[in-house]
């Protein structure tokens, strides 16, 4: 261990003399201190809220580089000014910094223990040399990785790339790998990311042949097009509404908007299509050149480079997910004095809130909304833990067939998403669905005396009295489904419980209750049609 320690000690010493010596002093200082004496009760401890963390199947023999990962992280963090590195650290932004880019690459210890929460790496324009890095594709997380503008050489990991299932942007263009000679290989990448993520890579094949005779010819039709076509006052325009492009001219960049295209979508921010307002957001509703009805939530205000980076990395998160009951995330618009979130409401009708009160659903269309919801919670706690939402009955949108849409996202962190906090969430909106009351607007004293209220009614023996008006006269069923359903919502916001369900149980509870109803209105619908069909009879005989 002492000759290990000394050797890298070495290695750090030489790193030190040839990179700035402001950022390279403390992180030097510190990867030569020998881990704190708490430090391994530390990891168990961590591996105990997180088993998934990469070091809990670690050895031993692995605590000093374990710890050196964990300093790494620290300044890489700092370094890649993400905006709170307490809470998070979501993405590696090394962009032209060619002093800090190979530091941080020489420490393969940090690779390998690579925080989980990484989303983003880029290393763009660093002036990199040699072999590709493979030691990065260890966060095996990630969803882009950009290496273009270096000088990187030899062949391309191919295999491991189709091993990173999450990565959908990949940027290797202007560097100097070795061509591909299987044209499989070729298909699999233009496919899957798209040959501008190749450009002057020297990977694809049709980069090398006949490339000078292509390279002539559009630049003599470049000069052309650009001689007859380009217009000052269209140049703008374009810049500012690249939807009146054609399709085959725009940019690579369908989820960015302009504020030119969300003000010609709103009619100028009008208030008649001004659906919410608050302290910080304006929520519009809207429709695209392409005729895409959308929301748009918009924020004002003067917002810096990092806050900006920080909103679009968010929104790049949001714009990836993909489930039937959450509105899909179209884009972003983040300007210096204007950041807004753009979202498709094509298939949206109405909230549920507006449902309630406006109409009379019955009871199994309420339960089908509950039923939705759960699964779209479901799908974020499992695929999507750093993503959680703002679940009310106002945020939670309807489609004509009645397929809930839950909006309003946020991305923080796993422990700031925590289960039970969803959990008690849903149990309000589920107790709103069945008493038709707002614990906002109708309790002065807001959730917590409206679930008091209900246990209180509810432990009386005066269930009944809770549900809503419109719902009293129901069947015995319905009734017991619906008392069911009352003493999960009870059960999901008893904060002070030590055993609240947890997501997966709430959803076996209601697809009890599911079959159960499906079961009762299939027979009633075979009586209905029993007796239908022996009245029909009776009159032909007569």
């Amino acid at each position: 261990m002492a000759l290990t320690i000394s050797k890298t000690a070495i290695i750090l010493t030489i790193l030190a003399s040839i990179i700035s010596s402001s950022l390279s002093s403390p992180i030097i200082d510190e990867l030569n201190q020998p881990p704190p004496p708490d430090f391994s009760s530390t990891l168990s401890a961590n591996c105990l809220r997180d088993p998934s963390l990469r070091y809990c199947n670690s050895t031993t023999s692995d605590l000093l580089n374990i710890f050196k990962s964990t300093i790494v992280s620290k300044h890489l963090c700092i370094a890649s000014q993400n905006p709170n590195c307490n809470l998070s650290f979501s993405f590696i932004n090394l962009h032209s910094t060619p002093t800090l880019a190979p530091l941080y690459l020489s420490f393969s210890f940090f690779w390998k223990y690579c925080p989980t929460s990484i989303l983003s790496i880029n290393l763009s324009n660093n002036s990199l040399k040699g072999p590709f890095p493979s030691h990065v594709l260890q966060c095996m997380q990630i969803h882009a990785l950009d290496l273009s503008h270096n000088a990187l050489s030899g062949h391309a990991p191919l295999e491991a790339f189709k091993l990173l299932t999450n990565l959908s942007f990949l940027n290797l263009s202007y560097n100097h790998f070795s061509e591909i000679t299987d044209e499989k290989d070729e298909y699999f990448l233009i496919k899957r990311f798209n040959s501008s993520s190749f450009i002057h890579s020297g990977l694809l094949l049709s980069h090398h042949h006949g490339f000078k005779v292509t390279t002539s010819i559009f630049l003599l039709v470049g000069v052309l097009v650009f001689a007859v076509s380009v217009v000052g006052f269209l140049g703008r325009l374009f810049v500012r509404r690249p939807d009146y492009l054609p399709s085959i001219l725009r940019r690579r960049r369908h989820n960015k908007y302009t504020p030119a295209m969300l003000k010609a979508a709103t009619g100028g921010f009008s208030d008649d299509n001004l659906v919410e307002k608050s302290e910080r957001w304006e929520i519009y509703r809207g429709r695209l050149r392409d005729g895409t009805e959308v929301g748009i939530r918009v924020q004002r205000g003067r917002f810096s480079r990092v806050s900006r980076n920080a909103f679009v990395e968010e929104c790049r998160v949001l714009a990836m997910m993909e489930h039937e009951n959450l509105v899909k995330v179209l884009g972003w618009c983040d300007n210096r004095d204007l950041i807004a979130v753009v979202s498709d409401q094509r298939t949206s009708v109405c909230s549920v809130e507006e449902w309630l009160v406006g109409s009379s659903p019955p009871w199994n269309h309420r339960l089908k909304v509950c039923i939705g919801v759960m699964q779209g919670l479901r799908y974020l706690q499992q695929q999507w833990p750093q993503v959680g939402c703002d679940l009310r009955t106002s945020n939670v949108m309807l489609s004509q067939e009645l397929n809930p849409l839950i909006s309003k996202f946020r991305v923080g962190t796993k422990q700031n998403n925590a289960e039970a906090k969803i959990v008690y969430k849903f149990g309000l909106f589920l107790l709103e669905m069945i008493t038709n009351k707002n614990p906002r607007e109708d309790f002065g004293g807001g959730e917590e005396e409206f679930v008091g209220w209900i246990n209180k009614v509810y432990n009386h023996g005066h269930s009944r009295t809770l549900i809503d008006e419109k719902l009293r006269v129901i069947s015995s069923q319905a009734y017991e489904e619906m008392k069911r359903a009352l003493s999960i919502g009870l059960a999901c916001t008893a904060v002070k419980s030590d055993s609240l369900p947890t997501i997966d149980e709430i959803f076996l509870m209601f697809s009890r209750i599911s079959a159960s109803s499906q079961v009762v209105h299939k027979i009633h619908a075979e009586r209905k049609k029993e007796l239908s069909k022996s009245s029909h009879h009776g009159l032909h005989i007569l």
